[in-house]
């Protein structure tokens, strides 16, 4: 008999979640109410966990969303929208994204504060995007999508909370951490049957983590067409405001999260990877290959391409400097990676938590007042994003992701140096 949780995801997985859109009124019709079982106290509980734990958590999100590209579905709604496709947009675009996020844990959530305004925002948003997709016949804004979305903001800070530093400081933290995203996905559209926040955070961490088998894992395997484009213009943009992001470091550090095979970074990564390679071969040579997708689920999405099998062999894991994909990331790259898992560790005592949180919270000052890193770029005018106007809209073509996967020659070491500077 399959748990609560596995019929959840069974059903969210079906062809009538996909067919169900966010929301059946048009945007002028929209009322939003708060749920029936709305606890105010739970919910500030929530937001004070964030704000204790608002770096690590942001950073997850962040990973989160790279991770919700690669839903075929949504990819293909979001490239559509021509909000995102080149860096400026998706400087605007994301910038907005987190700013909202943040402006939900900032405020309380009562009609008439900034936080309902914003919620109020995204969901009309939602609307005529789909509206705007069945126009274009490319798809809408489901239910399925936005409980997957929903993941790319909780999934891997739940699952994997100690990747990020995170700890629960008092008993019930968590629970009311999952409390906070139910009661926001309920308000941006998401029936209560399709919402991945359950009602216990135990049973949420099921879904997550059936969700991240069934179709996050298999899908950053095999990412669908205008992943590559639409993830680098994301992560570029934001380094408009986060100079610590790299974006060959942060793709795969996504895939590390999402257990896609033969991405390791710790030696018990290692470990445990040829641990699995040397079941799965049951006394075959070890110099035979074995294919990436028999250590995974089949993804329970349609649309990604087929591809020619990916062989991984075990002697190319003796090491992780070894091992393929770590080794053809570029020095600055390994060098950004080893930071960010550094600043988690620290993250993880008080001082570092406090010192974190502190940087973090000037950081979203300057994002919102003085984004003097995308002055440069893109203009003093043009750098500046109001949450409550429309993202702009572009018509750069979304390159495949056969133009990003081109073999390249390795930096020249002054080039290596040079990057860690700048």
């Amino acid at each position: 008999m399959a748990s609560s949780a596995e019929a959840f995801v069974n059903a969210l997985l079906t062809k009538e979640a996909l067919e169900q859109p966010s929301d059946q009124v048009k945007p002028d019709e929209l009322v939003m109410e708060l749920p029936d079982w709305f606890d105010e106290k739970k919910y500030n509980k929530g937001r004070k966990f964030y704000a204790e734990n608002s770096f690590s958590l942001s950073s997850a999100m962040l990973m989160g969303l790279v991770a919700v590209f690669s839903v075929p579905s949504i990819l293909k709604v979001l490239a559509g929208s021509r909000r995102s496709n080149s860096v400026y947009t998706a400087y605007r675009r994301y910038l907005s994204t987190l700013l909202h996020t943040i402006s939900w844990f900032e405020h309380e959530l009562k009609p008439g504060t900034i936080s309902w305004k914003s919620l109020y925002v995204v969901r009309t948003r939602h609307i005529k995007a789909t509206l705007a997709s069945k126009l274009k016949g490319i798809g809408l804004v489901s239910q399925r999508d936005m409980a997957l979305t929903q993941f790319g903001f909780v999934g891997f800070c739940m699952l994997k909370p100690d990747k990020f530093g995170i700890r629960q400081l008092k008993e019930g933290d968590w629970d009311a951490y999952n409390y906070v995203w139910r009661v926001i996905g309920h308000m941006i559209g998401i029936e209560d049957r399709y919402n991945i926040c359950r009602e216990t955070f135990e049973e949420t961490r099921e879904v997550c983590q059936l969700l991240l088998d069934r179709v996050y894992t298999p899908c950053l395997e095999n990412v669908p067409e205008y992943f590559e484009h639409m993830a680098r213009v994301m992560l570029d943009g934001l380094w408009s405001v986060n100079p610590t992001v790299d974006t060959d470091g942060f793709l795969y550090w996504c895939r590390v999260l999402a257990d896609v095979p033969g991405y390791i970074y710790t030696e018990t990564d290692r470990i445990q990877l040829q641990a699995k390679l040397r079941k799965h071969l049951k006394g075959k040579s070890l110099d035979t290959g074995v294919d990436s997708t028999e250590l995974m689920c089949k993804p329970e999405v349609d649309g990604l391409p087929k591809l020619a099998p990916r062989l991984l062999y075990y002697k190319d894991y003796d090491t992780i400097e070894t091992a393929p994909c770590y080794k053809q990331l570029t020095f600055k790259a390994k060098y950004k990676m080893f930071l960010y898992n550094l600043y988690m560790v620290i993250y993880s005592s008080y001082l570092g938590r406090w010192y974190f949180n502190l940087n973090f919270q000037f950081s979203v000052l300057l994002m919102r007042y003085f984004p003097y890193l995308a002055f440069f770029r893109f203009g003093i005018k043009k750098s500046f994003v109001n949450i409550f106007e429309e993202d702009p809209i572009d018509d750069t073509a979304p390159k495949t992701n056969a133009e990003y996967n081109k073999p390249y020659s390795p930096e020249p070491w002054y080039k290596a140096a040079l990057s860690l500077i700048w």
